[in-house]
């Protein structure tokens, strides 16, 4: 497949080749095309020769991708077929590239397989914050469902109507005479009491 720019200015007689194949593969049951090879040719005479990798899309797809350079920072799906070819003095970057060379219909692309990765790392960091959130929310359940009730308690007090008897030497201590109007009572001076929380 070959890119020709014609008569535009400083690119006359420059030409962009990929070399691109198409194979069968069982396991998905279908012909997958990859892109090989990418040559810049100027006035007839090759100039650059780039491997390409990870460049492939089913053979009835289209391939996309916003990148695809030569450079490091955009992934280097274009690799320098060799160390002595002129290709590291030139350096190719495709701005939203989309490309399909088998199974053209109408002059338009089909579906696009896109090159990003399912597991790029926005999506990445965006799970690692998700199972964050839901380790605080189930640590937060647990402890809900742990808390015991201030509400519920239980008290024992000694009936101030029922006390029983005792003996007289024990009484001396434990009561003392209230003077009144007449009438003799008593008062205990220990009282039980008691609260049970739960």
């Amino acid at each position: 497949l070959s890119l020709k720019f014609g008569d535009i200015g400083n690119l006359k007689g420059l030409v962009i080749r990929f070399l691109l194949t198409t194979s069968y593969y069982e396991l998905s049951v279908q012909n997958w095309f990859s892109l090989r090879r990418l040559q810049l040719l100027y006035n007839h005479s090759i100039q650059a020769t780039f491997n390409a990798t990870r460049i492939y899309a089913p053979a009835s797809y289209s391939y996309h991708c916003e990148h695809v350079s030569s450079l490091q920072r955009y992934d280097a799906l274009l690799i320098p077929s060799s160390a002595n070819d002129l290709s590291k003095l030139w350096e190719v970057t495709f701005t939203d590239f989309q490309i399909q060379g088998f199974n053209i219909q109408e002059g338009h692309f089909a579906y696009a397989k896109d090159c990003a990765s399912f597991l790029s790392p926005a999506i990445l960091m965006g799970l690692v914050m998700s199972l964050i959130l839901l380790l605080v929310l189930a640590y937060a359940l647990h402890m809900l469902i742990h808390l015991k009730s201030l509400d519920r308690h239980y008290e024992c007090k000694a009936s101030p109507a029922y006390f029983a008897q005792m003996k007289d030497n024990d009484m001396g201590d434990e009561k003392e005479p209230l003077r009144g109007s007449g009438n003799e009572s008593y008062e205990l001076r220990n009282q039980q009491f008691c609260k049970i929380y739960i």
